[in-house]
């Protein structure tokens, strides 16, 4: 199968490079280690063209949002964002992304980020839907026309301010203004997957290369991108929710907070039940208290050696330098500081559960 090609392909200075969600993409450019450090410490810039961008527009584009999505579109104003869900009519996650209300003046009325390779099944979501519930709504798979750099780090508003007249400090978290950036029309929205302070660009895919080298820091890739959402203890698709192989809830998945119950959308009823009843099993951080490292599949054990559930994810924090993880256990077991195993190569580790995010930014 061939894969999709970002924008920036011709522009990155020999990264190692990888399959993601069909996408080539760099994992690394320099070392994990250093450029995740440099985002925590200064700033690092990460190409995420992988990352679907779908608009909506037209009369019931609010509607057709808000019923497909678990949050509540309703409550942005031009220029507000937020993160949400997408479920089934069970309420398993389907997807999870960040709705975003456009600017007055935008082409379009919103905007949403469907996870790497999810653009095409979304973008078929939204026009199925719109078609069954006879709405009057364009839906458009933009993933193609743009691209999408992520600027994330505490020397991001000065790197970015020095290529924009837009005044970036009126700009709050989750918001979104249209700016020419590096001389390109751009969309810029003070949102990330790192826990630091930061933005995402979107801009036309035959303009991106001066955006990209307009900023003079670290460039990262796909896996201090991992790290570094891990550390805020942030889901990913395919690993912490999966339709088919991981079908969690919302509630499962510790974004309850996500779900607005009095809005009307596909799975809301469902997810009523589970709020009302509670879940089994939900999401926790876990730290590794011997040698080892946490990857995804590792049964966890009770002290006595009962199974109580898996990890999805897992790394040695560069910032803690210990081992961290999310997993899956019983409710009864996801206080902090509970102790359970972490069962690796068939020897359980000592470990202990952890409230995420695992570092305070």
């Amino acid at each position: 199968m061939t894969l999709r090609q970002s924008p920036l392909a011709g522009v990155y200075d020999d990264p190692t490079l990888t399959d993601f969600g069909g996408w080539e993409m760099p994992v690394e450019f320099d070392s994990i280690r250093a450029e995740h450090a440099a985002v925590r410490e200064a700033a690092g810039k990460f190409d995420v063209s992988h990352m679907g961008q779908v608009t909506v527009s037209g009369p019931d584009a609010l509607e057709l949002t808000q019923r497909l999505t678990t949050n509540d579109v309703a409550a942005l104003s031009p220029g507000d964002a937020q993160y949400s869900g997408i479920t089934d009519a069970d309420g398993i996650l389907l997807d999870d992304t960040v709705v975003y209300r456009l600017p007055e003046g935008a082409e379009d009325d919103y905007l949403f980020i469907p996870n790497a390779g999810h653009d095409g099944e979304m973008a078929e979501r939204w026009v199925t839907h719109r078609d069954e519930w006879d709405l009057t709504v364009t839906v458009t798979n933009r993933t193609e026309a743009y691209a999408m750099i992520a600027l994330q780090g505490p020397d991001a508003e000065g790197l970015l301010g020095a290529e924009t007249a837009s005044p970036l400090d009126s700009l709050g978290r989750f918001e979104v203004t249209s700016a020419t950036v590096a001389g390109v029309e751009s969309l810029v929205a003070r949102t990330g997957y790192t826990g630091e302070d930061g933005f995402e660009l979107l801009c036309p895919a035959a303009e991106a290369e001066p955006v990209w080298e307009a900023f003079d820091c670290q460039s990262c890739g796909l896996g201090a991108r991992d790290t570094l959402r891990l550390e805020m203890g942030f889901l990913l698709s395919g690993e912490e929710f999966h339709p088919r192989d991981e079908p969690r809830t919302p509630y499962e998945a510790d974004i309850g907070w996500t779900v607005a119950l009095d809005t009307e959308f596909v799975g809301r009823d469902a997810l009523a039940a589970k709020e009302r009843d509670g879940v089994a099993e939900t999401l926790v951080g876990l730290e590794l208290l011997e040698r080892g490292v946490p990857r995804h599949g590792y049964e966890v054990t009770s002290a006595d050696g009962e199974s109580l559930g898996h990890v999805t994810s897992g790394t040695m924090s560069p910032t803690l330098g210990v081992p961290i993880a999310l997993a899956y256990v019983p409710t009864d077991f996801a206080d902090p500081d509970t102790s359970v195993n972490v069962v690796i190569r068939g020897e359980p580790k000592e470990a202990r559960t952890r409230a995420t995010p695992f570092i305070d930014r």
